[in-house]
């Protein structure tokens, strides 16, 4: 079972125990190991925390010390095994079990135990750790998988399987391309593949690499193996098992294979996963067939000819080329029985013997085939109907069909749907296009021009071309004519070759309603989308909106990048984009229902509910059950949240704009993630004056005031909250007058404005209470009890904290009674009602976590700690601190300005409860650690406890 180690220091110091296992490590030592030449201030002290984290992620609960799996202190700590595998121990008794078989000639065996000991390591070792330790051993580990990597693919040649091991040994040749070895066996490979030229080839790349990059010359082991291959030597190339088991039968040798492949033409980069799929031999029991699809222009035709061209030697009775021009333009889509009649003659048979009827011809082509080894290549393939009278019948052939549809009736054996290329794929296709030094002049020319193209090789070809015929034109000057969606497409057409064009010819084959939800889903206000999403765009089931999204993933015009969402091409969506544009009275209603989609999310998943948002639509009829549904499709797509609300504004849609950024405020900040809370604001603020509803110019100050609140920016809440109260007293509108003056006595509040902020509180909850808004009637009234405890009116206060109770309770939302609930806790502790404030801080806790809210389940965790104090309950004071520290790491202080403040607040309690604990060092440890975080001195409270608290021990 996975266990949670914490941050990547902790992870490192526990690797370098690990790695010395049963040696003891002095804290010298772990420091230099993790830290090197940078040690933290607070020195060898840090160690301590971090091995208890450690104990308490590794150990058997109550385990103690003295029987963790990490022992040791003040000396240092050791790793004891007591049981554990380590994958390093592992690695070694499978390498050296492989060695052994390989010794002794069982090869299978040596390849099999290679591959489980490759197995043991996923990515690179120690990944991420710091430190000058996992820098050496994971340099020293990459360099022994690379030679298992390669003692793995020399017994696949002994084996006389060297074309399995070809593509791993071109990867393996580019990551060192000054690996002679690696370059000696890939040679041995290629001649074992039949491609002794190709062979060949390599060895002079090599010796030309070496001379002109480094001034050497080639070493004897390559220069041996380079003679080897020009002798023809099997025996020494492949070892004497291939070597007996491919010499030539006597007798006369076979006429030549039909060969009908077509050149491999252009540079195919980026698939070398895609072409392992394709090469792998077929078993020569049944007819393999491996299946390929993909987006128009995306490389299928390419990458199946360069595949079948790699296996061409393998299929001894020919290899056999059909473009079946599904999506041809000007060409007659060819008929299952025209194709028969061809492969037929290709294969031999006489026309007289060709009979017209598809059955009997799919009859004869199987007969013909039965007893053949064929590699037959199928493109540009519409229908499994079409498909199947095709299929030869000789045990160990193999069919490659590639088209534009995923062909689900096809019983393949693989299946493999090829992407646009990443970036620097994408940058190699098109430096090798327009040349090196052309596209290296222009490096961001070249990249933004590789991002327009979206990685589509047909639309980089296009451009590439483009750049070819016009010597004049630079990279960057084509990237301008490209600017926007409306452009993009027409500049990217060559000839008789155009990217829209190839769109168009899918599009054009689609039912209709597929047709529409094509159009439709290209304006969705995200990149990636869901089918509640098309759904409500096309005023549908979700059902229906899933079955016809499905069935634009299967004839790629969608990509499917996780499950249930769907995103398309950028080349695709400009396409779509411009044929929904044809039909505006379509494209408007599918615009507005998304919109209202994401606010209704919004509202229902807010904590001021529904019924705290008085104008705009009402989200009625909106498909979901209860904010928590609407909470978790929205972090489903929280990473394009803020673009909806820009969509909105880039529509003109105002009003859209402004209610989507006020019901994502509480979304927002319940989470922590005030930088997108401020986005939303500033998007939304500037088209507030332009909006119809006339509420939005107060409401999103008073948002902006709150996220201010918030981020403890108090002087710049204030103003916002000012300008949001004059605009409410001048419009009449008491429900946001009343928000700004709770905003206002908050910001009062922060600089001792007591008295001002009791006005601002007695007039917002007259209003709140007028208006039956619970929301703001248990803000208000929270507020005001906690005003009262501070000033040690406890009555008073614990009677408005028990009325801010009763309204959030009718709320309904947890955060809200979390907070009330906190609230009185903090007063029952002050008081010393240690109990009452346990029971009232884990229903909070309960409801916090429930809603997702790090930064106040925190809080309440500490809370519950110095309440278990309270009670003497040290052990379980010191675990509440200790978790909710580790809470406390989630946050992140880019994002949260309480993130310091918070762990200082923790430490101190901490402290505090060690002492108590006669725990007196530790104590020390954590106020220091506490005094030394950044910006540490910026908080006077949390400083002088923790000053205190050393000055005290």
């Amino acid at each position: 079972m996975p266990v949670d180690l914490g941050p990547i220091r902790r992870q490192a110091v526990l690797a370098a125990l690990v790695l010395r296992p049963g040696t003891l490590v002095s804290h010298e030592q772990l420091l230099d190991d993790v830290w090197g030449t940078h040690p933290p201030k607070s020195g060898r002290r840090v160690l301590p925390s971090y091995v208890y984290q450690l104990r308490k992620a590794l150990d058997v609960a109550g385990s103690g010390p003295s029987r963790s799996a990490i022992r040791g202190g003040r000396e240092g700590y050791r790793f004891l095994m007591d049981g554990a595998r380590l994958d390093v121990a592992e690695l070694t008794e499978r390498v050296g079990e492989a060695q052994g078989a390989r010794a002794s000639g069982d090869l299978t065996t040596a390849m099999d135990r290679f591959t489980e000991a490759l197995a043991l390591v996923r990515g690179e070792p120690l990944a991420g750790l710091p430190g000058p330790l996992m820098q050496t051993e994971r340099q020293r580990l990459s360099q022994q998988l690379r030679t298992l990597r390669q003692e793995r693919l020399e017994c696949l040649v002994l084996l006389g399987r060297s074309a399995d091991a070809l593509d791993d040994l071109a990867a393996l040749s580019a990551s060192d391309p000054y690996d002679e070895s690696a370059t000696a066996l890939r040679m041995r490979a290629l001649y074992g593949s039949g491609r002794q030229v190709a062979a060949l080839t390599a060895y002079q790349d090599m010796c030309e690499r070496l001379r002109d990059e480094l001034g050497v010359d080639p070493g004897m082991e390559l220069r041996r193996v380079h003679q080897a291959v020009l002798r023809r030597d099997d025996e020494q190339l492949l070892g004497p098992a291939v070597a007996r088991a491919t010499a030539p039968p006597p007798g006369p040798r076979p006429r030549r294979a039909v060969d009908e492949l077509p050149g491999s033409t252009g540079q195919v980069v980026g698939r070398e996963r895609e072409l392992a799929v394709l090469t792998e031999l077929s078993p020569p029991a049944f007819v393999s067939i491996v299946a390929v699809d993909g987006t128009a222009g995306v490389g299928k035709t390419a990458l199946v000819v360069r595949a079948a061209h790699a296996l061409r030697s393998h299929y001894p009775d020919g290899c056999l080329f059909v473009d079946l021009r599904a999506h041809s333009t000007g060409r007659q889509r060819l008929s299952p029985q025209r194709v028969l009649r061809r492969l037929l003659r290709s294969i031999g048979t006489a026309d007289s013997e060709v009979p017209d009827d598809l059955d009997e011809l799919t009859a004869a082509w199987r007969a013909a085939t039965s007893s053949l080894r064929l590699l037959l290549v199928l493109d540009d393939a519409l229908s499994t109907q079409q498909l199947r009278p095709l299929l030869p019948a000789g045990p160990g052939s193999k069919v490659i069909v590639a088209g534009r549809r995923r062909l689900t009736g096809l019983d393949a054996d693989r299946r493999v749907t090829l992407e646009p290329l990443e970036t620097g794929n994408a940058v190699s296709l098109l430096r090798d296009i327009v040349g090196e030094d052309r596209a290296d002049r222009e490096p961001e020319a070249t990249h933004e021009l590789v991002r327009l193209c979206d990685g589509l090789p047909l639309a980089l070809r296009i451009a590439g071309t483009r750049l070819q015929t016009r010597s004049a034109w630079t990279l960057a000057y084509l990237v301008d004519r490209m600017a926007g969606d409306e452009h993009r497409l027409d500049e990217l057409r060559a000839g008789d070759r155009s990217v829209e064009a190839a769109f168009r010819l899918s599009y054009d084959q689609l039912p209709p309603k597929q047709q529409r939800g094509f159009r439709t889903m290209s304006l969705a206000p995200t990149v990636e989308f869901d089918a509640l999403t098309a759904a409500a765009m096309l005023d549908s089931s979700f059902r229906d909106a899933e079955q016809i999204l499905e069935s634009l993933v299967d004839t790629s015009l969608l990509q499917q990048p996780r499950p249930g969402r769907y995103r398309f091409h950028d080349l695709v969506r400009a396409h779509a984009r411009r044929l929904a544009e044809a039909a505006p009275t379509e494209a408007a209603a599918a615009r507005t229902s998304a919109l209202r989609l994401y606010l209704a999310a919004g509202r229902i998943s807010s904590d001021w509910g529904p019924e705290g948002f008085p104008t705009g639509p009402t989200p009625a009829g909106a498909p979901f059950a209860d904010w928590q549904d609407a909470d978790r499709w929205l972090d489903a797509g929280s990473d394009e949240l803020v673009d909806v609300v820009g969509h909105a504004a880039g529509l003109g849609e105002a009003d859209h704009a402004c209610w989507i950024a006020e019901a994502l405020s509480d979304y927002f900040e319940r989470r922590g993630r005030y930088h997108e809370l401020r986005a939303t604001m500033e998007i939304a603020l500037a088209h507030a004056d332009s909006a119809a509803d006339l509420r939005m110019a107060c409401a999103l100050r008073n948002c902006m005031g709150l996220t201010n609140i918030y981020q403890g920016r108090y002087r710049q809440a204030r103003s916002w909250f000012s300008e949001a109260l004059q605009l409410s007293r001048h419009r009449a509108d008491q429900r946001e007058e009343a928000r700004a003056r709770t905003g206002m006595a908050m910001a009062d509040l922060s600089s001792g404005g007591d008295e001002r902020a009791v006005l601002h509180l007695t007039a917002a909850l007259e209003s709140a209470q007028r208006l039956n808004d619970n929301w703001l009637t248990a803000m208000v009234l929270a507020a005001l009890g906690m005003l009262h405890h501070s000033q040690g009116r406890n009555e008073e206060a614990l009677g408005h904290l028990a009325e801010a109770c009763a309204h959030a309770e009718k709320n309904g939302r947890p955060r809200m009674l979390s907070r009330a609930l906190t609230c009185v806790a903090d007063v029952r502790l002050a008081l010393g009602h240690y109990g009452e404030a346990k029971s009232l801080l884990r229903r909070a806790a309960g409801l916090l976590e429930q809603a997702g809210d790090i930064l106040l389940h925190t809080l309440v965790l500490t809370r519950l700690g110095t309440a278990e104090e309270g009670e003497g309950n040290l052990s379980a004071a010191v675990a509440l601190h200790h978790e909710a520290l580790a809470q406390q790491e989630k946050l992140s202080p880019l994002n949260d300005p309480n993130c310091v403040r918070l762990e200082m607040h923790i430490r101190c309690r901490l402290g505090v409860t060690y002492s108590a604990a006669g725990s007196a060092a530790t104590a020390r440890e954590q106020f220091r650690t506490a005094l030394a975080l950044p910006g540490a001195s910026t908080y006077p409270e949390e400083h002088a406890v923790a000053i205190a608290g050393l000055r005290e021990r």
